[in-house]
């Protein structure tokens, strides 16, 4: 099968290639996906999982990207709730070969059912963007009704859709991003936004709930503007600075079937949209990973059509 692999860490991005690779085995509890979409995170280069499994061996060449969407193409022994043929989405685990390849094998506890009417390309958009916003927000801030969130990066691929549950809970959203991004952060709820480049984010005043996924400065200074009993969230880096009277809490996306059946669910109902930005075929990863042009959403890279996909 095909795959981008990498075997150089001090390569980085440059490392990056298209290469043959044997089509992968399944463990125990495992399927096996036929890739049609896949997503990856910029900075996965720099993750210690990427190179090492979870015993800390070298694990190269790897295969970096871990969303996807796609077909099961086999079961794994033990393997139950999925069938093969059926359409899914999900995460594959840090620490093996992900989702840029045209199979993967995946914990099927990891994916979730996709209904027929849901493009792959939008669906391999959803699972650490949804996932991600949804345990910032409601399992780490505990957000509520008539709360005011801070949404750092509202028209990226997990602001977006962070933006989109806490208008949806009924929270008072305040997106953040560079200007091109306010009339995408107003579109998606944001009641207000404000332009890291020029605004003065004192202007915000006092907010329930910080979430952030920049880090460095705009963490720091975002933490002063924190109520008393309110909680920054931030997927970038643990926090150096803590709120007087709150809390700063730094987490790692987790898999969640039955959340991202729900995230499904929302999208099919028109409840929640997610923003899609460049779409690339296998061969164009490398530059994907490298893009320049900057653009709303998350990019992804189409694998394979609907039809069969060789070994």
């Amino acid at each position: 099968m095909r795959a981008i692999t990498v075997r150089d860490r001090d390569a980085g991005v440059g490392g990056l290639t298209l290469t043959d690779m044997p089509y992968p085995h399944a463990a125990e509890n495992d399927v096996i996906v036929r890739v049609h979409a896949a997503g990856f995170t910029p900075g996965e280069l720099d993750w210690p999982a990427t190179w090492t499994d979870r015993a800390g061996r070298d694990r190269t060449p790897t295969i970096p990207g871990h969303e996807l969407s796609g077909v099961v193409a086999e079961l794994g022994y033990g393997t139950t709730g999925l069938t093969v043929g059926q359409r899914v989405f999900g995460l594959t685990d840090w620490a093996r070969d992900g989702s840029l390849a045209e199979y993967t094998a995946v914990e099927a506890r990891n994916l979730a059912p996709l209904a027929a009417d849901i493009d792959h390309t939008v669906a391999a958009a959803l699972p650490i963007s949804g996932l991600t916003a949804w345990q910032g927000l409601f399992d780490h801030a505990h957000l509520t009704t008539g709360q005011t969130v801070l949404v750092h990066g509202a028209a990226g691929g997990v602001g977006s859709i962070a933006v989109q549950l806490a208008r949806e809970v009924g929270a008072r959203v305040i997106g953040t991003g560079r200007a091109d991004d306010r009339d995408v952060a107003l579109g998606l709820g944001a009641h207000t936004f404000l332009d890291l480049a020029t605004d003065d984010l004192r202007q915000v005043g006092e907010v329930d709930v910080v979430f952030d996924v920049i880090g460095g400065d705009i963490l720091a200074r975002s933490t002063e503007l924190v109520s008393p009993g309110g909680t920054v969230v931030t997927i970038a880096a643990p926090p150096e600075v803590q709120p007087e009277d709150g809390r700063a809490v730094f987490f790692v996306v987790e898999p969640d079937r039955a959340r991202l059946a729900d995230l499904a669910q929302r999208l099919r109902a028109g409840r929640l949209t997610p923003l899609v930005g460049d779409v690339r075929p296998l061969s164009e990863t490398a530059a994907a990973f490298t893009r320049h042009r900057r653009t709303p959403g998350k990019t992804i890279i189409r694998v394979a059509d609907e039809g069969p996909t060789a070994l």
